[in-house]
């Protein structure tokens, strides 16, 4: 142990190196070979050579811009859903929870309990044309004989919004929760109005759960294949069934590569925009 005290730094390492080590056996290593993939060329018939075919990038995307702006926009309506939804519903657990905390966040993450393809197949019932939203309306004249909500954009976003909620409603309880009340009494106290309340405190103080829910919610919504498959249609694909088409089907190993890093890089862009509008400084609390 006096070793140890003598040096914290390599005591730090010490302590840090099974992670490290994890990242770069499942994650950097997995990389690189994905990046080298994507630049060979040849076909699943004659094999693959490494022949550095940086152009493929450019073809790709040329190829499947439609599907990766898709993507894009219906990752980032969905986050939008999910937080408006998932806000109200963590300030209620968190200030009006009460002894009942526990129990709600137990109903929120409930249907992880479930597979992720079973709910949703289970979407995929409720949208059914004559399913139990659209049968009784049907039959009331609320809607057209013809319409439908299944096989279009509108069931793929409520399916990755409904999928995807706890990730962002977990994060803002974690973040409204640390905010003490006399806070907001003592705003209240200088007579502060409700909406006053929310956006000179509450929001501001939230900010860290608004960013990490938005993270953990946008980066795998964009890249979700399933939602779009069994809800969607041929004119609603995201790129991920694109790039699970590109490996699994076709065997074209490589645009499936190049697709998977452009996306990459697609989300980290969108990230760092994002997190140059929030302010970092916010987050860790510099800028109070």
């Amino acid at each position: 142990m006096s070793w140890f005290r003598r040096h914290p730094s390599i005591a730090g390492w010490l302590l840090l190196a099974p992670g490290i080590l994890y990242l770069l056996v499942f994650y950097a290593y997995p990389t690189v070979q994905m990046f080298l993939v994507s630049l060979w060329t040849g076909s699943a018939a004659s094999g693959y050579t490494l022949t550095w075919n940086f152009g493929i990038y450019a073809s790709a995307l040329n190829q499947y811009q439609d599907q990766i702006f898709r993507s894009i926009e219906f990752g980032g309506l969905a986050t939008l859903f999910t937080f408006v939804l998932s806000f109200p519903l963590a300030y209620f657990i968190a200030f009006r929870g009460g002894r009942y905390k526990n129990i709600l966040l137990f109903l929120v993450i409930a249907p992880f309990f479930t597979s992720f393809l079973l709910r949703t197949i289970s979407w995929e019932i409720i949208f059914a044309d004559n399913g139990i939203v659209l049968g009784p309306a049907k039959e009331l004249g609320l809607v057209p004989p013809t319409f439908r909500l299944l096989a279009t954009p509108v069931a793929v976003i409520a399916g990755i919004t409904y999928n995807f909620l706890p990730f962002m409603t977990l994060p803002l309880y974690v973040a409204l929760e640390k905010i003490p009340p006399s806070l907001l009494e003592a705003a209240q106290d200088l007579y502060a109005g409700t909406w006053q309340r929310f956006r000179r405190v509450t929001l501001p103080m939230a900010l860290p759960g608004v960013f990490a829910g938005t993270l953990l919610t946008f980066i795998p919504a964009v890249g979700d294949f399933v939602n779009a498959e069994l809800l969607g249609s041929p004119q609603s694909q995201m790129i991920g069934n694109v790039i699970e088409n590109r490996f699994e089907k076709v065997s074209d190993y490589p645009t499936g590569a190049a697709l998977s890093f452009i996306l990459m890089a697609a989300i980290l862009a969108a990230v760092f925009i994002y997190a140059r509008l929030v302010g970092t400084e916010q987050l860790s609390g510099g800028g109070a």
